[in-house]
């Protein structure tokens, strides 16, 4: 029997393919591919042949074009998601919600206990001129994916023991009586390539959600597509910021890497395997359960 988020991952992957989002094209070329670079093109068949064995042959779904592509790459990662992290309810009980940030989307950062405070500073700074120059905006964040806590009833919260009345934990985040807004608990940036300096953006972001807080800090992570160990260690070294990044297919990488006997690139993905800074996309449900 195949476990559930191995079939999960199966089903993700087909959703890239048949949105436009992973193809390939009559030159051979995948879409996550950098076709100035030979190595990119190489590794990126290597991941695309493992995937899809049957259709390298043929030319498949339309490629979506760079900012489409994006924007399914974030709904697809967002029903992975959906799929997966509510099943854990037995490692992450709570009432959770799953949602893609986006233009038409209601939500804001400043929805959630930890950055409240966002709002006012945003309605200070529309109010006046020289406070909005001299703030700027670093502290207005918008993640393509947050998973976040509606806090609950005292009801649940006493239940089998009578913890709380209204003598005693009045500001506590996750009582709905007091108030309490949702809880972020994880803001996940989804960049299908990292070939300019906007995949840089899920830095800046990460600092923001790290710096604007009151409270518990969400889990920051990247979701990429993106084939080349290099570009990849431009995001993905180093602590402080994001929590680790999370490959699309990461075995299918590290064989498609094998295969092109780049030593340069062979040595860096181990380096950030071993180091524990890109793992697989099956990962990441489980990751954000703790």
């Amino acid at each position: 029997m195949k476990a559930f988020i191995s079939e999960a991952r199966k089903k993700y992957h087909l959703k890239l393919l048949e949105n436009g989002v992973l193809t390939i094209d009559a030159k051979g070329i995948p879409s996550n591919a950098d076709s100035a670079s030979g190595t990119s093109i190489a590794i990126a068949q290597g991941i695309f042949s493992r995937l899809m064995p049957n259709r390298m042959v043929t030319k498949t779904h339309k490629k979506s074009d760079g900012q489409t592509a994006g924007a399914k790459f974030e709904q697809i990662n967002m029903e992975f998601l959906l799929e997966t992290f509510p099943k854990l309810q037995n490692l992450r009980p709570g009432d959770w919600q799953i949602k893609k940030f986006g233009n038409k989307n209601a939500i804001k950062t400043s929805n959630f206990s930890q950055y409240e405070h966002l709002e006012y500073l945003n309605r200070l700074t529309a109010a006046d001129a020289k406070l909005a120059a001299s703030m700027g905006n670093d502290y207005i964040v918008t993640p393509d994916v947050v998973i976040y806590r509606n806090p609950v009833s005292d009801e649940e919260i006493n239940t089998p023991v009578f913890m709380v009345d209204d003598s005693v934990s009045l500001m506590a985040a996750i009582r709905k009586s007091k108030g309490g807004l949702p809880i972020l608990h994880a803001s996940i940036s989804a960049k299908w390539t990292m070939r300019s300096d906007r995949a840089q953006n899920s830095r800046t972001e990460a600092l923001g959600l790290i710096r604007n807080r009151k409270g518990h800090l969400p889990h920051i992570v990247v979701v990429t597509g993106e084939p080349m160990p290099g570009r990849l260690a431009s995001l993905a070294l180093g602590t402080g910021d994001i929590d680790c990044m999370y490959h699309f297919a990461l075995y299918e990488l590290v064989e498609a890497v094998k295969e092109t006997k780049a030593e340069d690139s062979i040595e860096m993905l181990n380096v950030l395997i071993k180091g524990k800074r890109i793992k697989d996309i099956s990962d990441l449900p489980l990751d954000l359960s703790v």
